[in-house]
């Protein structure tokens, strides 16, 4: 145990919480169980196959990370990580790193075969602040929210550059059956989405800087989920797969309602700059999309920059009757030379988005 002491206005101050620190493992359940308001995790090595366990935390806790945690080998499909309480404070102090050390695992194939590979790290909080994590190469996965209610998540740095040639399935921030949930401030590298909300409510996506993944993600949509009231803004998307991205479910059923893009820049995009489609998982119109899910209200504002000649700048692909109440106004995305049709545009839409949709 240690106190935390600070200097305020020239006098010391000995604050109410005192600190406890984790550089063993076996020394976590007592971590969780003292009275201590701050647990600092301390150049700690956890085992190979085992979760490091960081649920339940007492309300009003501050978790810290402190120099590098590292994670021994085994294949299985984890999570790494779990951590979940209310009013709890995650953060990461100067110089730490939590580090997946993932090429061990990727084998180029991700989640869909070779390797078993562990997810990474899995959050459950209410009214709780994720700040100034430094998070490098996982396994697949990377950051998962679900169940999570009036959360802030900012300055989080997700990093798998390193896996640029074998890494697959390393999404990003993933938000799930949550509600008031806002990500800001942050910086993904990855193999999948950067970020992707696939149920859920009241999700902002703000400030945030993606490269070399699949782009910010609505879906996929599904299992009579609810996506409602997201926002993505002031973000850039750059050498991604996608841009911006609604992507639906073939034969399924699920709604889409008040989701909005506003000032997105997207650099050397390599496939679609703007795509919503109905007949995911294909990502071609090689299949009609089906109409289980309607994409409502759906606000597209400011979303400007380039992609790649082999790729399409935009590309609908719905089922009649599906989208409705769409507003689309500033897109300017060009140097794509794929052309595609595009079916299932609502009626009202800007003329100019809808005569150059899958058009060069």
């Amino acid at each position: 145990m240690k106190f935390v002491i600070s200097v305020l206005v020239g006098f010391l101050v000995v604050t109410i919480s005192s600190a406890v620190y984790v550089d063993r493992f076996d020394q976590i359940e007592a971590a969780k169980k003292s009275n201590d308001k701050v647990i600092v995790i301390r150049n700690l090595q956890v085992p190979a196959g085992v979760l490091l366990d960081l649920q339940n935390l007492k309300p009003g806790t501050t978790l810290q990370f402190e120099g590098r945690v590292t994670f021994g080998y085994k294949e299985w499909k984890g999570p790494m990580v779990r951590i979940s309480g209310k009013n709890i404070i995650v953060e990461g102090k100067p110089g730490h790193l939590i580090d997946g050390e993932g090429a061990r695992w990727w084998d180029g194939l991700g989640g869909a075969g070779g390797k078993t590979k562990p997810t990474f790290i899995e959050l459950k909080l209410d009214d709780s602040i994720v700040r100034n994590l430094h998070v490098k190469n996982t396994p697949v996965q990377m950051f998962t929210s679900s169940f999570c209610n009036n959360l802030l998540i900012t300055n989080v740095n997700l990093d798998n550059e390193d896996g640029k040639s074998k890494g697959r399935n390393t999404d990003g921030f993933a938000v799930g059956l949550s509600k008031n949930v806002t990500v800001q401030n942050s910086r993904v590298y990855n193999q999948d989405d950067c970020f992707c909300c696939g149920a859920g409510s009241d999700i902002k996506f703000i400030n945030n800087v993606c490269i070399g993944g699949n782009g910010i993600s609505i879906g996929s949509m599904g299992n009579n989920r609810v996506v409602e009231r997201v926002e993505a803004r002031h973000c850039q998307v750059i050498d991604s797969f996608n841009g911006i991205r609604i992507k639906t479910r073939k034969n399924d059923k699920a709604l889409v309602k008040d989701v909005t893009f506003d000032d997105i820049t997207l650099k050397d995009i390599q496939q679609r700059g703007v795509i919503v489609h109905g007949n995911y998982p294909s990502w071609r119109p090689t299949d009609d999309p089906t109409d289980g899910c309607p994409i409502k209200n759906l606000v597209i504002n400011n979303v400007r920059g380039t992609v790649k000649a082999g790729g399409a700048n935009t590309w609908i692909w719905l089922a009649n009757g599906v989208a409705s109440g769409w507003k689309v106004s500033n897109v300017n995305v060009s140097g794509g030379k794929l052309k595609l049709p595009c079916k299932g545009l609502p009626a009202g839409i800007d003329k100019n988005f809808q005569e150059r949709c899958g058009q060069i």
